[in-house]
């Protein structure tokens, strides 16, 4: 009995799958358990070609339909309808998912001699601004750390005054054939490692990878209105294409320091303010700091009566639109201070006050009581 593990199961997918599911799951899996990745890891290794035979079976239909039937014995033994290709042949159906999945990383099985090869990968930052800035929009220079094209050899590999050469085992098609019987078997070329060139006189700086680990800025141009959470993509600031080829993105994910007087609610703006007990109870004229200049300040129109804790909104004092369509309401929350320390005038007239209130509101309450005589 065949001890192999069951295909599907490999590639994680249900035995009714499609083929686009099974080439999702084939290149999630492969990027996964690439030896590349998995340096000093032989496990990965052998997952990763068995990962390769279960994709050259499943995604060819005679093929898996004969598995399906048969199982492992229906392949090992030659089963109705299966041609015998074997595990060998999978370089030649993967190729092209190869270039995709490692265009940007350097991986090999680049093939065509980089005529199939693909941009450059991208790269993601965090920037972390101000409210203010978040809020009216602005341009800040973003640190990078990452591969950029050596500047000796412009990302050929070869050293100054040579150019890296077609491979002359595999012509520049980056793998090779081998017929056997009636089988064709293809794999990435020895020589070149899959890329279709050779460099006989490495770069010096970048000891033939094309690449060298450099700080860079970057400059970012923040709109106004963007908010925490968000993305920012840079085009060409990615991580540099191989041979030369156009360069990946720059994605810059958005977070927002702490502003000290007001929180954020989407497009809206909180801010608390302390008014004295005489203002919220005989309403007044307030101003409150405005984010957008420390200079600028916002005037609030504090109504009788107003009790700690009650929300007066001011429209158009909020955040921009990220759209550009106006802007959200600043919402001022009132806190009535308290007085700790009293003269003892103040006490006279706030006693005095106290029981003018309780008389006021005693006559009010009999009035209610007896019906408004």
């Amino acid at each position: 009995m065949s001890q192999k593990p069951d295909y599907y199961e490999v590639l994680g997918v249900a035995r009714e799958a499609s083929m686009d599911d099974i080439r999702r799951a084939y290149k999630r899996e492969a990027l996964k358990h690439h030896p590349d990745r998995n340096q000093g890891n032989p496990q990965a290794e052998v997952q990763f070609k068995v990962v390769n035979e279960a994709y050259t079976v499943l995604q060819d239909e005679q093929k898996r339909q004969v598995y399906d039937r048969f199982g492992h014995a229906g392949l090992e033994g030659g089963g109705p309808g299966f041609d015998g290709g074997g595990a060998g042949d999978v370089f030649a159906h993967m190729q092209d998912l190869f270039t995709e999945m490692f265009s940007g990383g350097g991986f090999g099985f680049g093939g065509a001699g980089g005529q199939r090869q693909r941009r450059g990968a991208d790269l993601r930052v965090q920037a972390r601004i101000s409210l203010r800035d978040a809020a009216f929009g602005c341009k800040k220079e973003v640190a990078v750390h990452a591969p950029a094209r050596c500047g000796d050899c412009g990302g050929t590999g070869a050293s100054a005054g040579t150019r890296p050469e077609t491979c002359p085992q595999c012509r520049g098609a980056g793998h090779v054939s081998n017929a056997r019987g009636f089988v064709m078997f293809t794999t990435p070329c020895a020589r070149c490692q899959g890329q279709g060139q050779v460099i006989k006189s490495a770069c010096k700086s970048c000891q033939g990878h094309g690449v060298v680990q450099k700080a860079r800025r970057v400059s970012v141009t923040f709109p106004a209105g963007i908010d925490a959470g968000q993305r920012l993509r840079v085009q060409g600031q990615g991580m540099p294409g191989p041979h030369g080829t156009e360069p990946g993105d720059l994605f810059v994910e958005l977070d927002i320091e702490e502003n000290p007087r007001f929180e954020r609610d989407g497009v809206d703006l909180v801010t608390r303010v302390n008014v004295t007990f005489s203002d919220a109870a005989l309403g007044a004229e307030i101003e409150v700091a405005s984010l957008e200049d420390d200079e600028k300040k916002v005037k609030v129109s504090l109504p009788p009566g107003t009790q700690p804790g009650s929300v007066v909104t001011v429209k158009g004092q909020g955040v921009p639109r990220l759209d550009g369509r106006g802007r959200g309401s600043l919402a001022v929350v009132v806190q009535v201070d308290v007085p700790t320390v009293l003269t003892e005038r103040a006490r006279q007239l706030l006693e005095e006050l106290d029981r003018e209130i309780r008389r006021d509101s005693s006559d009010t309450n009999k009035r209610a009581a007896g019906g408004g005589k």
